[in-house]
C-alpha cells in the first residue's frame, strides 16, 4: 500500500467517525462543543507532533568535520582561481 492511500484511508476514518459524532450516532452527553472542536484538536496534535520530530532531528543533527575541511579548501581554490582571472575580494 502506498503512503497516499495509507493517508487516505486514515483521513476517510476519521472523517467517519467525526461525522458521527457530529450526527449523534454516538451518544456523547455534554461533550458535543468538543465533537465539533475535534479537527482543531487534530491539527494542534499534527503541530505538536511536527514540531517534536523537527527539534529532535535539529538536536540529533550530525557533524561531518572532514567534509567541512573539504569544503573550506574548495572555498579557497575557488577565490584562488577567481582571483587569478581578476575578480578582486573585499575580506
Amino acid at each position: 500500500m502506498t503512503k497516499l492511500a495509507e493517508w487516505l484511508a486514515g483521513v476517510i476514518l476519521v472523517s467517519a467517525v467525526w461525522f458521527s459524532f457530529l450526527s449523534n450516532d454516538i451518544i456523547l452527553k455534554r461533550h458535543d462543543l468538543h465533537s465539533w472542536l475535534l479537527p482543531v484538536y487534530g491539527v494542534g496534535c499534527f503541530g505538536l507532533y511536527s514540531l517534536v520530530v523537527v527539534l529532535y532531528r535539529v538536536f540529533t543533527f550530525n557533524d561531518c568535520p572532514e567534509a567541512a575541511t573539504e569544503l573550506k579548501m574548495e572555498i579557497k581554490i575557488a577565490k584562488e582561481d577567481l582571483a587569478r582571472k581578476g575578480f578582486k575580494f573585499d575580506s
